[in-house]
């Protein structure tokens, strides 16, 4: 079986292509090794899957159909998981053309070439963002999703939209997946754990929004892959035989986390105190999520589970090691 990973140098995605090596699958991933972020952490996880078996890269912009479609026709993948986006809430306010192209354009070819060439499934990834400033508690995958208070929010719903008319025009098969504020090692720079360690361990402080009233329902990484590998052999069952269907999950731990109290585990686990430095609430953030994973647990037998004081200490673990400090 050849899956397809895109974004396969990014956090999600280089945690799913090692997952699915050593289950013995044969894995092309591409990415397109952009700089929003360092791209030598990007290279220090393709050089992990360079010394997997079955595991090949290539250098690929989704954005760029012509070699996209190239790339279906040579390898006739079983399956496609697209991970490939521009990420973050903040980088959108002041970049909002890169969205358009990486989650817009890119994703619309991502779904023209599953139309040509037919993989048995297609796993993309949406995001707890497109709850926007839902006041109801916890977001389920029935709650409207019609007032997303972000650029990268709009995209990723979007892409929802865009995934549910090709699935009912041409006979997809797709499951979208809302992550929850996923953290574990290899994680991105820009994340709150990323931040908060490196400053931290600087001796500066850390910047705290909303005063620190927030909370997020922080899903651990392995947590994440274990969902959506579990998810990859359950495709989604169309009503009718030969009719597509667009199936969405919402991926996360289904247990708030006061940031406060996420701070606190990281202190601990750094064994050192934080400063913290409060700031108000910055566009385009919410207050709190918290994920209804009732659905995801009935389909595939699993809710994830991975305290956060269990997984801070084991991204701290991996931060020292890679960073030597």
């Amino acid at each position: 079986m050849t899956v397809l990973v895109t974004g396969a140098a990014g956090f999600i995605g280089f945690h799913t292509a090692r997952r699915l090596c050593l289950e013995g699958h044969e894995v092309v991933g591409i990415d397109n090794l952009n700089d929003y972020y360092d791209v030598t952490l990007k290279q220090a996880r393709l050089n992990e899957l360079a010394s997997l078996p079955g595991f090949r890269f290539l250098k690929l912009d989704i954005v760029d159909k012509p070699a996209l479609m190239t790339l279906f026709r040579d390898h006739g993948f079983s399956e496609v998981v697209h991970l490939a986006a521009q990420a973050g809430v903040r980088y959108s306010l002041d970049n909002p053309d890169v969205y358009a192209q990486s989650n817009l354009v890119g994703f619309l070819n991502v779904l023209e070439a599953c139309r040509h060439h037919r993989p048995a499934h297609l796993i993309y990834a949406s995001s707890s963002s497109v709850y926007g400033s839902n006041s109801k508690m916890p977001f389920s995958v029935q709650d409207p999703v019609d007032h997303p208070v972000s650029l990268y929010a709009a995209s990723k719903r979007a892409n929802e939209l865009l995934a549910h008319s090709y699935c009912h025009l041409y006979g997809l098969k797709a499951s979208g997946l809302r992550f929850f504020t996923v953290y574990g090692p290899w994680g991105r720079p820009d994340m709150a754990l990323f931040k908060f360690t490196d400053a931290m361990l600087k001796g500066q402080p850390i910047d705290v929004y909303n005063h620190g009233e927030m909370a997020r329902d922080f899903t651990y990484i392995d947590d994440i892959v274990e969902s959506l590998c579990r998810l990859r052999t359950r495709p989604p069952l169309p009503a009718e035989p030969g009719r597509g269907i667009n199936q969405l999950f919402n991926i996360g731990r289904g247990q708030p986390v006061a940031l406060l109290d996420f701070i606190e585990c990281l202190e601990s686990a750094l064994d050192r105190p934080a400063e913290r430095h409060y700031l108000p609430m910055q566009a385009g953030d919410v207050v709190k999520t918290w994920a209804d994973v009732s659905a995801l647990t009935a389909w595939i037998d699993f809710q994830p589970q991975v305290s956060v004081a269990t997984g801070v200490a084991q991204f701290v673990k991996w931060y020292r090691q890679f960073y030597q400090r």
